[in-house]
C-alpha cells in the first residue's frame, strides 16, 4: 500500500500528497494579527511555516468551512479561489469562486484517483452548532491507499462514531483538536479536546492519528504537548503522528 504524506503548515492546514494529487487543508496564510466579526475576535498569533508561494500547486483544496477565518484566513481564501479544485460546503462553495463544488453530506466526488466524501462535523455542543453554521469532514479513498479521515471543526464523538460506522476501513484520522473555546459562544468547546481524540482514535480503530489545529490562534485552549500526554495516558502513544508546523511524515 501507498503511503500517505502529511506535511503541517500551522493552525488547520496541512498537505497532503495523496494517490497523486496535492491537497490541501483549510488554507490560512495570514501571518500574525486580530480578526473582528460582530461580536467575535480572533487573533492570529503565529503565521504559517510556509507560504502558498512555497507550495507546489494544489490539485484539491478541502474547506471545512469558508465562514470562519481560523478555518480560512484572507490569504487562505485567495488561495483557494485559484486552486483547480475545491470542495466545501452547499453554503459555502457560491462564496469561493467557480471551481468550488458544494458537496452534501455523504455525496462524494472524484478527482484525479481519489474519491472524496463528505461527512458530518458539529462545530460545538448541539445548541453551539447551529449558530455556527454548516461544517463538515472529509473521507478520502483511493485503490492502494489508505482511507483517511479528515474531521474538520467536529466537537462530537458521536459524529466520529457515525464516520467509524460508515467507513470501517479508515486507517488514518486528520483531526482538528485545540480543544477551541470562544466566549461569546459559551462554556462549551467548539472541537475536540487531546482527551477526546484519543477516545476517538479508539472509536476508529486507527494506526494513525495525525493532530492539526492546535496551534497558532488565542482560542485553541491545548496545544500539542497537551495532545501528547492524552494520547500516552490513553496507552495510545504508538497511534500518534506528532506533527508541529514545518514537519511532515509519510505514513
Amino acid at each position: 500500500m501507498d503511503k500517505l504524506t502529511v506535511h503541517a503548515i500551522g493552525g488547520p492546514t496541512a498537505v497532503l500528497d495523496y494517490a497523486g494529487s496535492r491537497v490541501v487543508l483549510d488554507p490560512t496564510f495570514d501571518e500574525p494579527r486580530t480578526y473582528q466579526n460582530g461580536p467575535v475576535t480572533a487573533t492570529k498569533l503565529t503565521g504559517p511555516s510556509a507560504p502558498p508561494e512555497d507550495l507546489d500547486q494544489a490539485d484539491v483544496v478541502l474547506v471545512s468551512h469558508e465562514h470562519h477565518i481560523d478555518n480560512l484566513d484572507i490569504s487562505g481564501r485567495e488561495y483557494a479561489r485559484q486552486a483547480r479544485r475545491v470542495f466545501t460546503t452547499t453554503a459555502g462553495a457560491p462564496n469561493l469562486g467557480p471551481e468550488a463544488i458544494g458537496l452534501r453530506l455523504f455525496e462524494h466526488a472524484e478527482a484525479g484517483g481519489m474519491r472524496v466524501t463528505v461527512v458530518p462535523a458539529l462545530h460545538g455542543t448541539p445548541e453551539i452548532g447551529v449558530v455556527n453554521g454548516p461544517v463538515i469532514g472529509f473521507v478520502l479513498e483511493a485503490d492502494g491507499w489508505p482511507t483517511v479521515y479528515v474531521s474538520g471543526d467536529n466537537a462530537s464523538l458521536d459524529v466520529v462514531a457515525v464516520v467509524a460506522e460508515q467507513f470501517p476501513a479508515i486507517e488514518i484520522a486528520i483531526l482538528n483538536l485545540g480543544a477551541a473555546r470562544i466566549a461569546v459562544r459559551g462554556d462549551g468547546f467548539l472541537t475536540l479536546t487531546a482527551e477526546l481524540a484519543a477516545r476517538a482514535a479508539a472509536l476508529l480503530g486507527v494506526r494513525a492519528v495525525v493532530p492539526v489545529h492546535q496551534d497558532g490562534w488565542g482560542h485553541y485552549t491545548q496545544d500539542a504537548d497537551d495532545v501528547v500526554r492524552a494520547f500516552e495516558k490513553a496507552g495510545l502513544r504508538d497511534v500518534l503522528i506528532d506533527l508541529r508546523p514545518g514537519d511532515s511524515a509519510s505514513i
